[in-house]
């Protein structure tokens, strides 16, 4: 699990890859991805958007935009936190996700940009 705060905000993730899922003979690996978004901070705040920046071993690179995560824009208050579940396809068996959360104080509505931590998209048989 990797981790980082960014002014109050605290991003966790773990990854899991999907084995059912994934096809390496037809280059299909699939990987799903766990998020915990804590407010470490005194107000009360809403995750807008999202950007996503995947890069693949054979040197792809995606990036992703979005509103919110899953279909929600969740509001986190102080000392709560936001899970959800999400996944990425790769064509390769190892590759790195990273990116940002715009998050929105709802005390004075200013707009931030909370750092998703660099992690890794690995199946385990790579690992050995």
């Amino acid at each position: 699990m990797v981790t980082e705060i960014t002014d109050g905000v605290k991003v966790s993730v773990e990854t899991i890859y999907q084995s059912e899922y994934s096809n390496p003979g037809s280059e299909h690996f699939m990987f799903a991805y766990k998020v915990r978004i804590e407010n470490l901070g005194r107000y009360s705040v809403q995750l807008m958007r999202r950007h996503w920046f995947i890069f693949d071993s054979n040197g792809t690179h995606r990036e992703v935009e979005g509103e919110g995560v899953v279909g929600v824009q969740p509001v986190i208050e102080p000392g709560e936190n936001h899970e959800y579940v999400s996944g990425c396809n790769l064509k390769t068996d190892i590759g790195t996700m990273k990116g940002s959360y715009q998050v929105k104080r709802l005390i004075d509505n200013e707009e931030f940009e909370v750092t998703i931590p660099e992690f890794y998209l690995v199946a385990p048989y790579k690992l050995n």
